[in-house]
């Protein structure tokens, strides 16, 4: 029989499966933009950037909430996020970032069926690539 999957393992697949399907979705060619800089480089070099902590599990996986940056963006500038909101006004509206912001201060508490469910969504749409 085989063993449950652990909540932490289910988690970590799911980051992984998500941002690459984030780095992905919107390459040309392999090749992907930082939403905050503009540099292009290869989606597998480049990272998905949260605009809203990680921590925030109900943004965590959010399409709207995460983008490509680079590292020197992402980690080393920690998010350039004055950019970051700027490119998310321009993209969804002005009062975006504050609705984004709201969603992230929600509990959420996913199970590990839908967590499971969300792996199996991304698993298949980075076929597609």
């Amino acid at each position: 029989m085989a063993k449950k999957p652990t909540r932490t393992s289910l988690i970590k697949k799911l980051d992984t499966v998500f941002s690459i399907y984030i780095r992905r979705k919107d390459a040309v060619n392999d090749i992907a933009q930082c939403v905050t800089c503009g540099k292009k480089d290869h989606w597998s070099k480049l990272q998905n950037g949260h605009w809203a902590s990680r921590r925030h599990y109900s943004t965590r996986w959010d399409e709207q909430n995460c983008n490509v940056q680079c590292s020197s963006c992402n980690v080393f500038r920690a998010g350039e996020i004055y950019l970051y909101t700027k490119y998310l006004c321009l993209k969804y509206g002005d009062n975006f970032p504050e609705q984004l912001y709201a969603k992230s201060q929600t509990i959420c508490k996913f199970t590990d069926v839908e967590l499971q469910d969300m792996i199996q969504h991304y698993t298949e749409l980075n076929k597609l690539f």
